[in-house]
């Protein structure tokens, strides 16, 4: 079932001069370099996306580099860009190549259960190339995001627990919506596990895992506690191996304190035995003190470790670009 409100507006954005760059890079290096494997090598070396087929080894890469953040890793920051148009409650994020898309949340009425959601494709000037809105009644709020080198999953749900949901595929080239399965729970996240071809879901909160097997998703999920504690998380990806990769947050109330403190935190999961591999503190927040990890994730190798890209604020947003070293 297509979603009810009306599809993308899509805005007509001119190349930026980095992207011009890449493109050169990239037609060169395919000359000049003997082997394609060589080839993604060096681009994936240089921070530069590369096609499909490379997706895996470079989430593979992602996680193994993860693993080794430790509390004394020294985040370093590696540029901001401002986001041009209002982005209401940034959800979910991903990468590919130079565009961003980020799923968001527009609240209308709480009370009345009333509001849209969004999946936003931008350039990385900040500026707005498409807008798909998603909503159907009262069920308007996206998650996380992950994205299998194909197709964008995007779960869609009421704005309250023990709800219901939708999950969607989306093709990030038409920016079209495809329903793949109805839940009857609120779904905050979702990743897609190409290795075991299956989806991989969290509740509100991620305080329960659900699993589907593709083509089979008309069948209850298997379900587990989330027996981690340490962070709800907000955002997650498939990482490779039946591993997931998840950032958030944990908001730690003081009676002294008139707002909570919250400490951002990135974790591996293992997706068989549904535990943590690995976690780890993040000591990032903005100057309003802000967990960069609050919102919508996505971490990158790069050649001497992991570029993090975080878009913490809700409304007037900013991209905050850190890397760290892991070699």
């Amino acid at each position: 079932m297509n979603p009810s409100l009306p599809g993308p507006r899509k805005h007509e954005v001119p190349k930026t001069r980095e992207d011009c760059l890449y493109k050169k890079l990239f037609v060169y290096l395919r000359v000049f370099v003997p082997s394609w494997s060589l080839l993604m090598a060096v681009l994936v070396g240089a921070g530069v996306a590369t096609t499909v087929g490379d997706a895996a080894d470079a989430r593979s890469t992602l996680a193994e580099r993860v693993m080794k953040l430790t509390r004394e890793s020294s985040w370093k920051p590696a540029g901001a860009v401002r986001i041009r148009f209002r982005t209401w409650h940034p959800q979910g994020l991903v990468k590919i190549g130079r565009t961003l898309f980020v799923s968001s949340v527009e609240v209308r009425s709480r009370d009345r259960r009333e509001g849209v959601g969004h999946l936003f494709k931008i350039d990385m000037t900040g500026a707005l190339i498409a807008d798909l809105t998603l909503a159907e009644g009262a069920i308007y709020h996206p998650g996380g995001i992950d994205y299998d080198g194909h197709s964008i999953w995007v779960p869609l749900a009421e704005y309250r627990p023990d709800s219901r949901s939708i999950v969607y595929r989306v093709d990030p080239e038409s920016m079209k919506a495809t329903e793949v399965l109805r839940f009857a729970d609120h779904l905050g996240a979702i990743v897609h596990d190409t290795d075991d071809d299956a989806l991989h879901g969290l509740s509100w909160g991620s305080r329960r895992f659900y699993r589907w097997s593709l083509g089979h998703e008309r069948d209850a999920p298997t379900a587990a506690n989330n027996p981690s504690h340490y962070i709800d998380y907000q955002d997650c990806k498939y990482v490779g191996n039946r591993r997931m990769l998840c950032t958030g947050v944990a908001e730690i109330r003081q009676a002294s304190q008139p707002r909570p403190f919250s400490l951002g935190g990135i974790e591996v999961i293992d997706l068989a035995a549904g535990r943590p591999l690995h976690q780890v503190p993040l000591y990032l927040w903005t100057s309003s003190g802000v967990s960069m990890t609050r919102n919508p994730v996505w971490l990158e190798p790069t050649t001497a470790g992991l570029r993090g890209y975080f878009m913490p604020e809700d409304d007037t947003s900013t991209l905050y670009m850190y890397d760290v070293e892991t070699n």
